[in-house]
Parts: structure tokens; C-alpha cells; sequence
């Protein structure tokens, strides 16, 4: 296939049907070869697997303390000050090689530019002086791509790899890494760990990497994300995991959002940052992209780029309140239903650089910035445009460069987290690979974005300049959906290191700190918070798993003829258990004394319509469903059932009694 030189990673699974079933077999043939020969990681991990020291606290001055958390849709330190992350992306590590041709040779890498398995331009330039250039061009924090391949390449990067850095001689590949990570946390700057790739090659096509795991298990990569985490975990300005990069079609397959199988990604990414959290380092923000591409990119067949849409209607709930965070990316060649390509694989949809900037501006809203642009709903979180980019000097094209104008007022406006695509490239004679901000050529001189005649700089000054959110950032309410829909989903730490509460039964638990606010009657889902209240829960701990009615109290019976699930006098609910559609159990937590009142108390009937009260909040929890919830001043208490004939056994009521 032909697909467009750039430096971002172009999109998608760049050509594949959309759904099981009939082909093109033209395209069939031609997605086939796309797939052959791709590399596959070794199966160990090397034997060096000690941790990274922390940076020098003294090495220099930072104006944050880590580490990061998120308050609604800012992402904050640990003083509770706004962390705006003006980031860049510093590629290498994750792969240059186009995947045909010598891997030794420079014209089989992207844009002719030969990382050697590790961050760009160590060959051309002293580390310390590329560091310098990021702070000097106004980033505060590197996105730093790495492959699954390259933790176990043992192999040491060539001498002419790092000439300009020859301490690094002698190296493997992830030895290089550890240096470039410690000269980024000693310079005060941020790093997230980004997942780019399984194999060390460059992305983004029918390539091996479609998903994190087209090349590899999904055991092997959740081990790798361990590792890494606890390789930086005493370098506290290692602040981020970003799980994997680009998740789209692969020649077979679609990935999906909640479909409960092996292309699972909001199960996947779930998972995997959960264990990071528990296993390996609780302090980093996981963050977690939307789906790149599905579809088969052919007029007349489904395709498209969901992106961060489908969170919606199903949105992650970690074990640790506020360390999520989403992230996008758009580029003016792509399109909400254009795949980026020329030739096999483009389409007659529009580029995002055809839409006027009032359509732009719809677009981008619908399929990710409404992450912070809608409050108080279970999905509301940071969100980090985490690549973007588009030519420098030799890009002369109107489209293309209004595009860039457009996205970055988007930004501005939006006050919008942000890394460009890429920090560092080549040049010779300033000419070259023109999409990075900085770059060095074989002599070691510098042409930088500000250099003069970067057409690119007045708006790049523009977005890391403009005044955004700045200092104290206050608590805010916490939102959270809990889906139980294909097997557990235990979003408290507490609950988690227990034994199983109900076995044979998926179970569902608020994070610590929150409550159950609502419930729907089919489709076992669940709205948590923490509103009006902050944490209910005991200090002490405590808890009870109902199933039967041992707390109705005679002449209370708050719903005659059904089977009712009531957590005691000074308990909260905090979860459930379902057996396929039936509800089966309650989870019932012991309250802070004077948190509760166990006077009075309200049904909530949600067996023939929503009954959620006037404007409530936390968004629609499970769209398509009827849902009960609880007002604001309120906590739930129990849940009724019926087993009559025609009933599943669903949540037909909650009982809510009021806050004290």
C-alpha cells in the first residue's frame, strides 16, 4: 500500500474489513502482505531488572511536586496545583524501521531517519543539550514511546548510535532509556512511559502492533507494564503510563470497547492499569486512549475512527479514584472516517483538514474534548491530546497548515493537556525530515522551531504561552460507573484484597471512598459518587454481604411483595453480585459514625421508567436501560427484587435514605 510520509504515526490498521465475512479480494491480498514478516520479541525479559534511582532532588528547580493525580477534568500534583502537561513525544525507542528492507540500512526507516532502538539524535547531539531544547521550546513533559521488543533486546546499540553520547557505548537499548529517563526527571520534566509498539518497528499499519496483543499475549504485556512500572518507581517524575498506543483493526479482527473477548480494549486497559496501581507503582496517572480504527477503509463498507466516543456509555472506574486519564489523536490528514491513506485505503470521506473550523471544532468536541467539556458525569476526566503534529518548513500546502492553526486555537481554547508529534529529527543543509520541532544534523547543529523560518511558530508560541488554569485546584465530586457486564468488577482496593464475597457471582464495588447512588434495572450496571459527603466509609472497615432480608425491620417495609436486599442501620450500599441478569447479593459497608441517619427513607421504582429525579448527575450510567438513583442528599440502602413469573430477578427498587 502507499500510505502518506509524515511523522506522526498514521492511523489505523491502514486497510482491513470491517466486519467477519465477505472480502475484497483485492484488498485481502493486498492487507496479506502488509501482515507477513512481522518480527516477534524474544521471549525473556533481560536478567538487569533492578530499578531506576530517583532524580537528584537538588539536580534542578521544578515548579510541581509529584506526584500527579487528576480533580475532574485537571490533572493536578501532589499540592492539588493545576499540572497542565505541555508535553512532546521523544520517538526512537519504539521503532523507526519500516518493516522491509536491512534493518541496518537508513533508507528502511521512516523518513530515512535510523533510531537504532532508541530515542532519536543521541547520534548528533549531547543528551543534556536535547533536554535543554525541550525546556527551551516550553515543554514541561515527554511522552517516551518504547516497545515490548526492546525491554528484552540485549543486543548493545551500535558505537555510531550515540556518538555525540558516548558514555552511552556499550549500552542494550533499555540501559540508553534508563540514561534518557534520568537526564529528562534531573531536568525537572515530567516523563509518562508510552507503550508504542510490540516489535521494535515503525508504526501504524497492518504491521504486528495493531493491538497490545497482535504479537504478543496479553500475560506478556501486562508483565512488561509491571516491569516497567517498577523500574521508575523511585523516580517520582516518572508520572505516567500510557498503555498502548493506537489500538486499531488488524487484517482479521476489530478491537472494541466492551465486547468481553481477547480484542477487548476497555477490559484490557482496565486490567492492566488496575494492576499497576495494586502491583507496581500507585502513584502513576493511566492513561488510556480511545480506538483508533475499525472498519475496512472502502467506500460503501462500515469504518471509522471511534476514538474516545464509546466511553459515553461504558467508562473506566480504576481501583484508585483520579489516576485516570484519556488521550487522542488527530492529525489534518486523517479524518473521523478517513484512514490517512492515499491509494489502497483512502477514501472519499473528508480529512479533518477539509472541515471548516466550525466542523472541525463539532468533530473533535464529539469524539474526545467532551471528556472535559461535560462535568459531573461518570466519564469526566483529563484528557491529553498526546499526538498531533504536521509539517515544518517544506510544508507549503493551505489545507495542511490552516488544519494546524485551527487544532491548536482548539486546544487554546480548551485549555487542553497536549505532546507534539515529534520533539527531535534530522536535517542536513535544513532540509529533512520537517515534522519535529528540533533538529540536529551530522555535524551536531541545531535548527529549532524558533529559528526564524518555521512557519509553525507563532502558533506553537501561541499554545505554550497562552495564560491556561493555573494554582489550587479544589476536591471535586467523583463520578463512577461500575459494569459488571462479562466478569467481576471490583473497583475497591479493600474489597479486592478480601476473599471472594459471593462465589460463582460477578461482583461490582465502588472505589473506596465512594457509594452506590443508582442502579439500572437491566444490564447490571451502577453509578457510584461521593457527593455532599466525601468518603462514608469507617475508618475501622466493616462490611456485609446481604442476601436475605435480615435488616427489614416489621412495618417497614418499604416494598411489599418483593424480596428486599437492605444493608443495616449505619450501613451504606457499596455493591453488588449478579448472576447472569439477577441481582444476588448486596454489598453493604460499614459508615463513619454520624455520616448516616437511620430515620425515614424513600422507594425509588425504576421497573417501568428512569426514576433518577430532576437534573441528576453522573451522566447516563446505562443508556437504554430503565435506572433508579438516589438524590444527591441521599445514600442508598438496599435493593428489591421480584421472582414472580416474567421477572429476571432484576433490580426493580432501591431504597434511599437520607445523609445525616
Amino acid at each position: 500500500m502507499s500510505w502518506p510520509h509524515h511523522e506522526a504515526e498514521a492511523t489505523l490498521s491502514r486497510g482491513a474489513p470491517a466486519v467477519r465475512g465477505s472480502w475484497v479480494p483485492k484488498i485481502a491480498s493486498a492487507l496479506l502482505l502488509l501482515a507477513l514478516s512481522v518480527p516477534v520479541p524474544a521471549a525473556a525479559h533481560p536478567a538487569d531488572r533492578t530499578t531506576v534511582p530517583a532524580a537528584d532532588a537538588g539536580a534542578a528547580p521544578a515548579d510541581w511536586t509529584p506526584p500527579l493525580s487528576t480533580r475532574g477534568r485537571w490533572i493536578v500534583d501532589a499540592n492539588g496545583d493545576r499540572f497542565k502537561l505541555r508535553s512532546g513525544n521523544w520517538h526512537g525507542a519504539s521503532g523507526t524501521w519500516n518493516g522491509s528492507g536491512s534493518a541496518d540500512d537508513d533508507a528502511s526507516h521512516h523518513a530515512g531517519e535510523n533510531s537504532h532502538r532508541i530515542p532519536l539524535g543521541l547520534d548528533r547531539a549531547p543528551m543534556a543539550e536535547i533536554v535543554s531544547s525541550f525546556r527551551e521550546i516550553g515543554i514541561n513533559s515527554v511522552r517516551l514511546p518504547f516497545s515490548n521488543e526492546m525491554i528484552r533486546d540485549t543486543r548493545p546499540v551500535p558505537a555510531d548510535a550515540v556518538t555525540a553520547n558516548p558514555g552511552l557505548v556499550g549500552r542494550t537499548p533499555l540501559q540508553v532509556y534508563d540514561a534518557v529517563v534520568r537526564a529528562l526527571t534531573d531536568a525537572g520534566l515530567a516523563v509518562i512511559l508510552n507503550n508504542h509498539t510490540n516489535t521494535t518497528r515503525w508504526c501504524c499499519g497492518v504491521d504486528g502492533n495493531e493491538r497490545w496483543n497482535a504479537s504478543q499475549s496479553a500475560e506478556t504485556w501486562e508483565n512488561d507494564w509491571l516491569f516497567m512500572a517498577r523500574r521508575y518507581r523511585d523516580d517520582p517524575r516518572v508520572v505516567g503510563a500510557d498503555l498502548y498506543n493506537e489500538v486499531r483493526r488488524s487484517v482479521w479482527d476489530d478491537p472494541n470497547w466492551g465486547l468481553g473477548d481477547g480484542h477487548d480494549w476497555f477490559a484490557a486497559s482496565r486490567r492492566a492499569g488496575d494492576r499497576i496501581l495494586t502491583e507496581a507503582n500507585p502513584n502513576l496517572l493511566i492513561i488510556v486512549e480511545g480506538i483508533n480504527w475499525t472498519g475496512l477503509p472502502v467506500d460503501g463498507f462500515p469504518h471509522g475512527r471511534p476514538t474516545l466516543e464509546p466511553v459515553r456509555d461504558l467508562s473506566h472506574t480504576l481501583v484508585d479514584s483520579g489516576k485516570l486519564v484519556h488521550s487522542a489523536h488527530f492529525y489534518g490528514y486523517t479524518g473521523p472516517r478517513h484512514s490517512g491513506a492515499t491509494g489502497i485505503g483512502e477514501t472519499s470521506d473528508p480529512r479533518y483538514q477539509d472541515l471548516s473550523p466550525a466542523e472541525l471544532v463539532d468533530v473533535l468536541n464529539r469524539q474526545a474534548f467532551f471528556v472535559t467539556g461535560d462535568t459531573d458525569r461518570h466519564y469526566t476526566a483529563p484528557l491529553w491530546i498526546s499526538e498531533f503534529g504536521v509539517g515544518g518548513r517544506e510544508e507549503t500546502g493551505a489545507a495542511p497548515r490552516a488544519w494546524f492553526e485551527n487544532f491548536v486555537d482548539h486546544l487554546i481554547r480548551t485549555d487542553a493537556d497536549f505532546a507534539y508529534w515529534p520533539l527531535v529529527g534530522w536535517h542536513e543543509n535544513r532540509r529533512g525530515n520537517g515534522w519535529a520541532l528540533l533538529h540536529w544534523d551530522t555535524a551536531g547543529r541545531r535548527m529549532a522551531v524558533h529559528d526564524g523560518d518555521d512557519w509553525r511558530s507563532g502558533a506553537w508560541r501561541r499554545l505554550v504561552e497562552t495564560p491556561g488554569r493555573t494554582g489550587h485546584v479544589p476536591p471535586v465530586t467523583e463520578w463512577a460507573m461500575l459494569s459488571p457486564d462479562h466478569g467481576d468488577f471490583v473497583a475497591s482496593r479493600r474489597m479486592r484484597a478480601l476473599p471472594d464475597r459471593d462465589p460463582g457471582a460477578r461482583k461490582a464495588a465502588c472505589p473506596d471512598g465512594l457509594r452506590l447512588a443508582g442502579l439500572s434495572h437491566t444490564g447490571n450496571r451502577g453509578l457510584c459518587t461521593d457527593t455532599r459527603t466525601g468518603a462514608l466509609d469507617d475508618p475501622g472497615g466493616g462490611h456485609e454481604v446481604v442476601k436475605d432480608e435480615r435488616h427489614v425491620v416489621p412495618g417497614r417495609d418499604w416494598a411489599s411483595g418483593y424480596t428486599k436486599l437492605q444493608c443495616a442501620d449505619g450501613q451504606f450500599l457499596a455493591g453488588y453480585s449478579v448472576r447472569g441478569a439477577a441481582v444476588s447479593a448486596a454489598l453493604c459497608r460499614k459508615a463513619a459514625p454520624g455520616t448516616l441517619t437511620a430515620a425515614g427513607g424513600r422507594t425509588v421504582w425504576f421497573d417501568r421508567g428512569d426514576d433518577r429525579g430532576t437534573s441528576p448527575k453522573g451522566g447516563d450510567f446505562a443508556r437504554g436501560h430503565y435506572k433508579g438513583q438516589c438524590a444527591d442528599d441521599e445514600y442508598a440502602a438496599g435493593i428489591a427484587w421480584t421472582g414472580r413469573i416474567g421477572s429476571s430477578r432484576t433490580p426493580d427498587a432501591l431504597y434511599c435514605r437520607p445523609l445525616s
